[in-house]
């Protein structure tokens, strides 16, 4: 008889984690969103430290959550079971207090939700994922291209309440972490 694996501990986590912060944000009204699952500038408080890490489990909406999800759950677990489930919830704390922070310092009047930055920290840390010492992939410098042109024309002519800035941030996040894991492996 097949049992069903809870194979990939902080991709699913996270999964569920965003998914109730979803219905929450439903059941509230908004009020979880705004006070617990977005970051914005405002006063130091206990809040702004929840909020700073968890703007990356709010979602706008249903549409909004499955984009993220359903990224997160394709590129996730083959990332976790390499790079190991410390390691890889390391780097999501870690671009989640980036991105949190650089959101408060640059948009200072906008606040941001969203897994779509752990999504692109994610992407391109894949890309990197064969990669051998002293070498560059391919895959890095394609999805590097592809996916920095997409959202630098996107930053310059599309008109959307996207967080393309963010995206950048986690892209970078994901690359500076591929390094880093990488070199530690060497």
């Amino acid at each position: 008889m097949k049992r069903i694996q809870y194979n990939s501990p902080v991709i699913l986590t996270f999964f569920f984690l965003s998914l109730a912060a979803l219905v929450l944000d439903r059941l509230t009204g908004g009020w979880t969103n705004f006070y617990l699952f977005s970051v914005y500038r405002s006063p130091i408080s206990p809040l702004f430290f929840v909020r700073l890490l968890g703007h990356v489990l709010g979602h706008a909406g249903w549409d909004h959550f499955l984009g993220n999800m359903l990224l997160l759950l394709v590129v996730g677990p083959p990332l976790e079971e390499k790079y190991g489930s410390s390691t890889l919830l390391m780097g999501i704390v870690l671009t989640a207090a980036v991105s949190g922070l650089l959101q408060c310092l640059f948009f200072p009047g906008v606040a941001l939700l969203g897994a779509s930055g752990i999504v692109f920290m994610l992407i391109m840390l894949s890309s990197l994922a064969g990669m051998r010492a002293g070498s560059i992939p391919i895959t890095l410098i394609l999805v590097a291209v592809l996916y920095l042109g997409q959202e630098v024309y996107s930053i310059l002519f599309v008109q959307d309440n996207v967080a393309n800035f963010m995206h950048l941030v986690g892209g970078a996040c994901g690359t500076a972490f591929g390094f880093l894991a990488a070199r530690k492996k060497l």
